[in-house]
């Protein structure tokens, strides 16, 4: 296989797409609960209410990991079951929901890898303001303190955020996601605001004493140029500051792109000291990766670009399948982080598929992920500190604004009676796991 012996073999999902139980042991609504309420929000009005119920089925879960031969799990903890308020007192039962999944985890030789923000912020801090509010940071700093407190013990690595694209311009410009706003301020100050919560989490975390390894998780989108025309690849170059440069390069010390300044007139609200606290040395950084758009430039677009047609195949998410736009991903982050070690955190694709006497035939997933596999080992050959692999997802779940329309589980769940019947890709990766992949 050509992979080292130490390389991290993953599975990812998070809190609030398979957990349900979202009433549970004290925990509040966050903006997702709310966000689903709303007519036409999610595809047939879904919600994470139930979910694949991993709240309570998270033992099975942890046997069908350990079935497949993971050696980690990348989870998210819930920031409305440890402090339903936002703010203030911690809840114990919360705690220990994660103590307990945490247990059952090294119980079979797995890593616990949690992420501390994948989205679902409290209800109650957004009703202050949310990410746009500079408060929203500071909160943050004191939950993931309790974090550390309570769960460093158990917890083999950490993730600040996940996406912080998402959780700016997804949830604050496009209205897409929770909590559905559509304002290019809020957008522009939330991207600030994530970054700096990332850095006092990092603060925290280094008083804490802790000494497992931390990171965050970012997707990328350094899209290319759809020709060499040079104003094509200006849009290129807006394209990867706008969405890739303005969380990577303040985590490497480096200032918000000036092109962003320049050519869009966009500033962001920092203050004294915030790229200093931003830029403390992580240990890792997590690379989401799903697919490459080429763009055009185009005055009128708000960023000044545009995407432009592609010939690739698509997954069922309508997205292109362009595995050497990872190849390109990975290359950029090892020279422009300097050699920092890589995992890829997220990596697959949604499959329209059905079950049929207990099996599910996704040949099209194990293509897609041996193809972006194919690019990993390369990029190894190649000297990039790339250092695991992480399939999304473990389980089909709550996909967001498309609700349960889309799958992207490596373990087909059945949404009336939440029985778990792993796929055929789960059967490929726990071959490629093992050393036995055809690659």
């Amino acid at each position: 296989m050509d992979f080292p012996n130490d390389f991290l073999w993953g599975c990812a999902t998070a809190s609030y797409q398979v957990e349900g139980a979202t009433e549970a042991d004290g925990r509040t609504p966050s903006i997702w609960d709310i966000f689903a309420k709303k007519p036409g929000a999610v595809e047939a009005g879904n919600d994470g209410s139930v979910a694949c119920d991993q709240y309570h089925r998270y033992e099975e879960d942890v046997e069908l990991i350990a079935s497949l031969g993971f050696k980690a799990y990348r989870f998210s903890i819930a920031w409305p079951r440890i402090i339903p308020d936002g703010v203030g007192a911690v809840n114990p039962k919360g705690v220990d929901y994660y103590v307990r999944l945490c247990k059952a985890l090294h119980a079979k030789g797995i890593e616990a890898v949690a992420t501390m923000y994948h989205w679902d912020l409290p209800q109650s801090l957004q009703d202050a303001g949310g990410w746009p509010e500079r408060k929203t940071a500071y909160a943050f700093a004191e939950y993931a303190k309790a974090c550390f407190k309570e769960l460093g013990p158990y917890v083999d690595k950490w993730i600040t955020l996940n996406e912080p694209w998402c959780s700016s311009y997804l949830s604050y410009l496009y209205g897409e996601h929770a909590p559905g706003h559509q304002d290019m301020n809020e957008a522009l100050r939330s991207v600030h605001h994530l970054n700096l919560a990332h850095g006092l989490a990092m603060a925290e975390y280094r008083k804490s004493g802790l000494t497992a390894p931390i990171g965050t998780t970012l997707n990328p989108q350094n899209q290319r140029p759809a020709t060499n025309r040079k104003e094509d690849v200006f849009a290129a170059e807006l394209a990867k500051a706008i969405n890739t440069d303005v969380f990577l390069h303040p985590l490497i010390g480096k200032e918000y792109p000036k092109v962003l300044k320049t050519e869009l007139g966009i500033e962001f609200p920092v203050e004294k000291g915030d790229m200093e606290l931003i830029a403390q040395k992580v240990d890792f950084i997590g690379i989401n990766f799903y697919n490459e758009n080429p763009v055009i430039y185009d005055k009128n677009a708000p960023f000044h670009f545009s995407h432009a047609p592609y010939w690739h195949p698509e997954t069922d998410m309508g997205w292109p399948i362009t595995p050497q736009g990872l190849a390109r991903h990975l290359r950029y982050f090892h020279e422009e982080t300097g050699g920092i070690p890589l995992y890829i955190t997220e990596n697959g694709c949604a499959v329209r598929e059905e079950l049929i006497n207990g099996r599910c035939h996704d040949i099209e997933r194990c293509e897609y992920i041996r193809e972006h596999l194919r690019v990993c080992r390369q990029a190894i050959k190649d000297g990039v500190n790339l250092k695991g692999y992480f399939v999304w997802s473990l389980l089909d779940n709550f996909e967001w604004a498309w609700g349960y329309a889309k799958r992207f589980g490596i373990v087909y769940v059945d949404y009336r009676t939440l029985k778990r019947y792993p796929k055929d890709s789960a059967y490929m990766m726990r071959d490629v796991i093992a050393g036995y992949g055809d690659l």
